[in-house]
């Protein structure tokens, strides 16, 4: 195993956090608001959004070693992309229908989560021992 800078860990979490609970609220709650129109838990929104950040922060600090900005924008963008499209699958499951959002739900997760992965780069690169 690698040793992970637990400082980085730390701080890139928080701002891929940040970044990705910001987009969601850009993209789900004024782009593409008629996707979820009900009321959603914040609590809960913030908290996904948190744990989806550290597991990137951790991926990257720990195993992937990635602290450049482009490098994490391409690594969070397939990363996402599978991630969104594997969750979409199941949701997709339980449905008696095709979601016509499903499309733009995995395109929307799959830029947010590289964006977030590029902001995680930056601030682990930025606070590299």
């Amino acid at each position: 195993y690698l040793i992970m800078n637990t400082k980085s860990f730390l701080l890139s979490g928080i701002a891929g956090t940040i970044v990705y609970f910001l987009f969601g609220w850009l993209f789900y709650g004024i782009l593409f608001s008629d996707i979820y129109p009900q009321e959603q838990s914040m609590l809960f929104i913030f908290l996904g959004s948190l744990f989806y950040a550290f597991t990137f922060a951790l991926i990257f600090n720990r195993w992937a070693q990635i602290s450049k900005f482009v490098t994490g924008l391409k690594a969070g963008f397939f990363i996402g992309l599978l991630l969104a499209l594997s969750i979409n699958f199941f949701m997709q499951a339980s449905t008696a229908g095709i979601d016509t959002d499903f499309a733009i739900t995995v395109a929307i997760n799959a830029v947010s989560a590289a964006i977030m992965g590029g902001v995680i780069a930056a601030v682990i690169g930025a606070t590299k021992a």
